[in-house]
């Protein structure tokens, strides 16, 4: 599956995006050709390669004057690009990425989304930027998005509305949940519009994954610093090896009531865990405990420590990082004498590994027909 890395070391706005894109090889005609179905007004596009800190980069740029008609709202962009003849799922993805500016803005200035003017944002150039870049992704395959830490620089710029510290409120706002830092670069690195687009389009931000790396593009940014002023895109497959970061959340208890446990663990998993299990252990003072552990995704974790809080006599958790790597994984359904049953089937580069029948499948084969389950299991092996 094809997939994009952004190194963000010196942050990330829509036009370096499409500069990275063109330099991993989109055909600038077909991109120009494109954009022509917006029906847009008054600019024309370039792109040209040039050099920054010594590293070769293509910077992309929108030449056209904007005007007071480019103070759009959110209702003023989605009909344009309503009325465009770009195909839905760019239209919809567009609309995602601008919809997201438009709840940023809103919040910081306290008002509706329809009654936000986005002044630069409604530019001309920023249409062009998000149509362009999503554009870019389908055109060049990219299924998978994912990104490095963001690095917004520092210090103050001026808007419209005055001067901001950096990152810009709507940029921070839109920055939620998204790990950020700075190096001490005073400037503004990240803008609203490349905030948005990696937001809405990346799956996760960190590590870059285990991927075999085929292209490797630079888009420039306009600002010469005393870094490379660029955005690297790695662009490969990912490896048939699936890795994750998961959290993992631990306690140890020793003043449970141990009938409580069951209820903990199945709540748990109702709420997002991917498994949960318990250890026993020693303590302290040769006193017998449980250890709770529980692997979650991060989005998960504040609401599983909530119910472990709130279940368990605990006193706090501990949270830390790991990787997972798992095979990739499917279920597939085979009839039987007995009725239909799910089997879950883990390959790796197309290979086999493991066939197993769904144990609740079984379970209930087993109850209905009074047959040993492990006859069961025995039964439907022979048929895969």
């Amino acid at each position: 599956m094809k997939t994009a890395y952004f190194d963000c070391f010196s942050g990330i706005s829509g036009d370096m995006i499409i500069g990275a894109l063109l330099d991993l090889g989109l055909d600038f005609k077909y991109l120009r050709k494109e954009l022509e179905k917006l029906n847009l007004k008054g600019y024309k596009i370039e792109a040209k390669k040039i050099v920054k800190n010594g590293i070769s980069a293509t910077k992309f740029h929108v030449l056209g004057k904007n005007n007071h008609e480019d103070e759009r709202n959110i209702n003023g962009i989605n009909k344009i690009i309503d009325n465009s003849k770009l195909d839905n799922e760019i239209k919809n993805t567009a609309k995602k990425i601008f919809h997201k500016i438009a709840q940023a803005e809103a919040k910081i200035h306290d008002k509706p989304i329809d009654k936000i003017h986005f002044h630069e944002v409604g530019a001309i150039d920023t249409i062009i930027d998000v149509a362009g870049a999503i554009i870019g992704f389908k055109k060049l395959g990219i299924k998978k998005i994912y990104c490095s830490k963001l690095n917004v620089g520092t210090g103050f710029v001026e808007f419209s509305h005055g001067k901001f510290p950096v990152p810009a409120p709507a940029t921070a706002e839109i920055l939620r949940n998204v790990p950020v830092y700075h190096n001490n670069i005073e400037a503004e690195l990240a803008t609203p519009t490349g905030a948005a687009i990696i937001t809405t389009l990346a799956e996760k931000f960190g590590e870059m994954p285990l991927m075999n790396v085929e292209k490797i593009g630079y888009g420039a940014g306009t600002k010469d610093l005393e870094q490379p002023n660029v955005l690297r895109i790695f662009l490969g497959e990912l490896d048939k090896i699936h890795n994750e970061t998961v959290n993992i959340i631990e306690t140890n208890i020793d003043n449970m009531n141990p009938e409580i446990y069951p209820y903990v663990i199945e709540k748990l998993m109702e709420n997002g865990a991917m498994d949960a299990y318990l250890t026993s252990i020693i303590m302290k003072k040769g006193r017998p405990a449980i250890k709770l552990t529980v692997l979650a995704d991060a989005k998960y974790t504040d609401k599983l420590c909530r119910i472990i809080f709130d279940e368990t006599t605990t006193l706090g958790v501990r949270i830390y990082q790991a990787e997972k790597r798992r095979l990739d994984r499917e279920i597939k359904t085979i009839k039987t004498k007995y009725g239909n049953v799910k089997v879950k089937i883990s390959k790796l580069n197309n290979e086999i590994k493991n066939i197993m029948p769904e144990y609740e499948d079984c379970v209930r084969i087993a109850r209905k027909y009074k047959i040993p389950l492990k006859k069961i299991y025995q039964e439907i092996k022979k048929l895969l």
